[in-house]
Formats: structure tokens, C-alpha cells, sequence
């Protein structure tokens, strides 16, 4: 049976919810699809490339269009909206992550946020820097929100559910103090024109 690279990823999404990232592997996606381990190949060069793919429809499917026209709260938008997407996925934080880390793709979130902080004042050399500074928040914050609840599912740990998460107070806290840093910025290039 032969199936188009879409089929394929979006079977690897299946799978990765089902068993996680550590079992998301070309021979058991195959065998799901029952095609050969090598059969894959014609779609993707190697795991790595698969991984991205799926790393990348993950994220097309939660993503989002912006509401707001502020660029505080966009990046709040854009930035909840991402970790809903990871949320939604069995070990989508960390698969994100792996991608992101590895350069092979998942991009669209730090180029979406790049844009919203755009209007903020930072400049070209802070606007990046607070792009990833709240990607990582992002990422690290929902990577151990989603294993302790799997830790707490298996029985590893004995902790209960958390009973609620503190990624907005978090996320506000970060975005204050761009918003302090951007005004800040400007009240300096203020003081150099005068």
C-alpha cells in the first residue's frame, strides 16, 4: 500500500499520541501503515526530517490568527495559543523543542512572535532575544507540565494533578519586563536626541 507523505505525517501523529516521542520510530510507523520500514523513505531523508514534519503540522493545526492589535497582547495570544498546540499532543513539548534545538524547522512560533514584538521598541539586537526568551518559557513550561502529568499517570511519581498552571502569571511577568526594558529604550533614545 502506498501512501502520500501527508497520510504519513499525519499517522505519526497518531502515534506519537498514543505511545510518545521515545516510541516514535520508523519501524513502528510502519508497521502501523503496514509498509516496509524503508517505504518511509521515499518521503522523508530520516527520522530527524519526520520528526520536523510532524513537529510543523502540530503547530499548523493549533495555530491561531491574532486578535489583538497591541503588541503585548499578541505575544500573550501567540504564546498561549503555542502551548494549547503543545498541550493538545502526547509529548508535543518536547518534540517542539527537540526540532526547534536541532534547527530543522517548527519556526513559525519565534517568527510570529518576532513580528508582534516588532511595534515594541526593542530594536533589532533585544527584538530576537525576548522572541526566544519567550519561546523557551513556552517550551520549558509546558515540556514539564506535560511530564509530570505523564510521570503522575504511570505511577512514577506520587504528586496529584497540579491543580492549576501558573504559565499566565508567568508569561505576564516576561512580558512586563519587555515592556519595561522597550520603554526604558525609549526614554534613553529620548535623552540622546535632546
Amino acid at each position: 500500500m502506498r501512501h502520500h507523505r501527508d497520510d504519513v505525517v499525519r499517522h505519526a501523529i497518531d502515534v506519537l499520541d498514543a505511545y510518545g516521542l521515545a516510541d516514535l520510530t520508523m519501524r513502528r510507523l510502519a508497521g502501523e501503515l503496514d509498509v516496509r520500514p524503508s517505504a518511509l523513505y521515499h518521503h522523508f531523508r530520516d527520522k530527524q526530517s519526520l520528526l520536523a514534519a510532524v513537529a510543523d503540522e502540530l503547530l499548523r493545526r493549533g495555530a491561531r490568527p491574532p486578535v489583538s492589535t497591541a503588541w503585548d497582547e499578541q505575544v500573550v495570544e501567540i504564546c498561549s495559543g503555542l502551548r494549547d498546540a503543545l498541550l493538545a499532543y502526547r509529548d508535543g513539548a518536547e518534540l517542539v523543542s527537540t526540532v526547534i534545538a536541532f534547527g530543522l524547522g517548527a519556526s513559525r512560533p519565534y517568527d510570529d512572535l518576532v513580528a508582534a514584538l516588532g511595534p515594541a521598541g526593542l530594536g533589532d539586537e533585544l527584538t530576537p532575544t525576548a522572541a526566544r526568551t519567550l519561546l523557551h518559557l513556552v517550551l520549558g513550561h509546558t515540556l514539564d507540565e506535560q511530564t509530570h502529568l505523564q510521570a503522575g499517570s504511570a505511577g512514577a511519581i506520587g504528586d496529584e494533578p497540579r491543580p492549576r498552571s501558573d504559565f499566565t502569571a508567568g508569561l505576564g511577568l516576561v512580558v512586563d519586563g519587555i515592556r519595561l526594558r522597550a520603554v526604558a529604550r525609549g526614554s534613553a533614545r529620548l535623552d540622546q536626541g535632546a
